[in-house]
């Protein structure tokens, strides 16, 4: 199928069965179109956790707001961002950058300064909303990339952030969590979405064409 009917194809699956597993490679490809991503400065500013520890799952679905899919689910891929902006971060995504082209470290420095005046003066939090925003580039390709290979997806924003860092001790890792994305393959019988109508804005509403 072409992008736009996958994107018709999809939908936010409502119930998942447990019994079907998403094959290792599809993941794995669902996770490289996140890492694929374009991102502010090139900087890569999310991770992504995959969980498949049936423990684990169930300990997040309360979390998660009773949501029972986080258990049925596959797959449960977790998007976080840095909680911050550093300059060693910064340094060690150019550093790589300098030493996998083969050009000297320090080669970017101009632009790496500039980078560093705009967001080390900064808030913590004003900086985690901004690497949060580029977690959601990856996040929208997960889901393109998932739908491509009919792979059901739920993307899921409703849960207790704190809870889940907590939970998965991202804090320590220098993240926080944005944003969920069960994966699996839909139970239609359970699933009250499944046959309803794809209603989206209609295309003279949703485009402003300014000539």
């Amino acid at each position: 199928m072409s992008l736009i009917e996958d994107l018709k194809w999809r939908y936010a699956t409502k119930s998942y069965d447990p019994t079907k597993k998403v094959s290792d490679e599809n993941v794995r490809n669902i996770v490289e179109a996140a890492r694929l991503a374009p991102t502010s400065s090139g900087l890569q500013q999310f991770r992504v956790l995959v969980i498949t520890n049936e423990e684990l799952k169930k300990k997040i679905v309360p979390i998660a707001w009773g949501q029972e899919i986080v258990a049925d689910c596959s797959h449960l891929l977790v998007f976080a961002a840095w909680d911050n902006y550093t300059e060693e971060r910064i340094d060690t995504v150019y550093d790589r950058t300098t030493d996998e082209r083969g050009l000297p470290r320090g080669r970017f420095s101009s632009y790496t300064d500039k980078i560093k005046a705009m967001y080390l003066p900064k808030e913590e939090n004003d900086n985690f909303v901004h690497t949060a925003r580029q977690s959601y580039i990856g996040f929208g390709l997960a889901i393109a990339q998932a739908a491509e290979l009919q792979v059901d997806a739920t993307p899921m924003e409703g849960f207790d952030a704190n809870a889940l860092d907590e939970l998965l001790d991202l804090r320590s890792k220098g993240l926080r969590s944005v944003t969920m994305l069960p994966l699996g393959y839909r139970q239609e019988a359970a699933d009250w979405l499944v046959n309803m109508k794809k209603v989206r804005i209609p295309v003279e509403e949703f485009v402003i064409e300014i000539q």
